[in-house]
């Protein structure tokens, strides 16, 4: 698949700055990070072992929202540094236990940031895929975002059937924004691990 490059044809950002717009992008997992894509495909191989399946290549998800006042980039991320407000910081929480969380390097946060960038977005495979070009819509996946669960990265608890991670900040986001999330495929042959459990959670509410 043609990957996506910001500043190409595939960047819902570039040609009409005020079209409104939502689009997600699929990105393999740990594409700019070694350590994280040995441990997702070692996961991976594991749990396609213990389900008797066939392994699949894994996928984390991220959103570009267009307004009227700019292009919004909506992903979950580690901390880098206590500057979250320059990232459009909403959320955030602890990964892997929740008395780790203490230490910046075991949070996460879920941004929500004016002109900003995904950092592996030049990984992403395939064309975006466009969710709605209602601008309404657009204003909702913003507005809801704050709201989001922040519970342990990497645990289920709250009892979803999966881990909470990225995907399921991106799929809760868009259920509660009243997108048809239904109509919302992986790419063929790959998972994304975390999905349905932010689906599931959003129709709770």
């Amino acid at each position: 698949m043609e990957p996506v490059t910001e500043g190409s044809a595939g960047d819902p950002a570039v040609g009409d700055a005020v079209a409104p717009g939502v689009d997600l992008y699929w990105i393999p997992l740990g594409a700019d990070t070694s350590v994280v894509q040995w441990s997702g495909r070692v996961f991976e191989a594991v749990g396609a072992w213990w389900h008797r399946r066939a392994r699949c290549d894994l996928f984390h998800a991220a959103l570009i929202v267009r307004v009227a006042e700019g292009r919004y980039v909506i992903e979950q991320a580690p901390v880098p540094d206590a500057h979250g407000d320059r990232r459009g910081v909403v959320a955030g929480g602890p990964v892997g236990f929740a008395w780790l969380g203490r230490w910046r390097v075991f949070r996460y946060e879920v941004r929500r940031w004016l002109d900003g960038r995904i950092p592996d977005l030049h990984a992403a495979v395939g064309r975006p895929v466009r969710i709605s070009d209602d601008a309404a819509m657009a204003r909702a996946v913003l507005d809801v975002l704050p709201g989001v669960p922040t519970p342990v990265w990497g645990r289920d608890e709250l009892r979803a059937g999966e881990m909470w991670n990225s995907n399921a900040v991106v799929a809760w986001t868009l259920v509660r924004a009243g997108v048809e999330i239904e109509t919302v495929a992986v790419p063929a042959g790959g998972r994304a691990p975390g999905w349905q459990a932010g689906i599931e959670v959003a129709r709770r509410a």
